[in-house]
């Protein structure tokens, strides 16, 4: 698992970008995060990750708070 901060994230489309230590942002759906409820991410946050290569690049997979 990689492990990163949440550069922004838009609740209203359900999408953001997350800062990867030592790498390129990463994009992230509100679908790739593992959470009861409402699925959505504060900027600043502490993340772990995964990533996987989405239909426009890369895209971040299992996100988890940490």
């Amino acid at each position: 698992m990689l492990e990163g901060t949440v550069k922004w994230f838009n609740e209203a489309k359900g999408f953001g970008f997350l800062e990867q230590e030592g790498g390129k942002d990463v994009f992230v759906h509100y679908s790739a995060i593992v959470s009861d409820g409402f699925k959505t991410l504060n900027e600043g946050d502490r993340v772990q990750f995964e990533i996987t290569e989405g239909p426009k690049g890369p895209a971040a997979a299992n996100v988890s708070k940490i």
